[in-house]
């Protein structure tokens, strides 16, 4: 393994650039998953090991990213206001979304 070895995943509508040893904080995949626990992403779009890369179309058939579930939480709070002037119309709603940070262990 070189440190320029690095693969492109999809996960949760989006794509992440990752290599060993990399932390990444990605949507929640599911309820039943507890910190500590292996994730495997085998939706793997692109591998690359410093000399050769290999591209999926859209998916590398076999290659798979696995990696530890290090942290369970939620993100700062974002408003989305709907105003209205002149019509006594103000609309303040929040939201926080629900995160997994996970540890990349191994592309494979």
């Amino acid at each position: 393994m070189s440190k320029s070895e690095f693969a492109v995943i999809k996960t949760g509508g989006k794509q992440y650039k990752v290599s060993e040893g990399d932390v990444i904080k990605i949507a929640k995949v599911s309820d039943d998953k507890k910190v500590g626990d292996t994730l495997v992403f085998d939706e793997v779009l692109l591998r690359d090991d410093g000399t050769t890369t290999t591209l999926g179309a859209p998916m590398i058939v076999g290659s798979k990213v696995s990696g530890e579930l290090i942290e369970i939480g939620r993100a700062k709070k974002v408003l989305a206001v709907r105003y209205k002037s002149k019509s006594r119309t103000f609309i303040r709603r929040g939201h926080r979304q629900d995160f997994f940070k996970v540890k990349v262990i191994k592309i494979a």
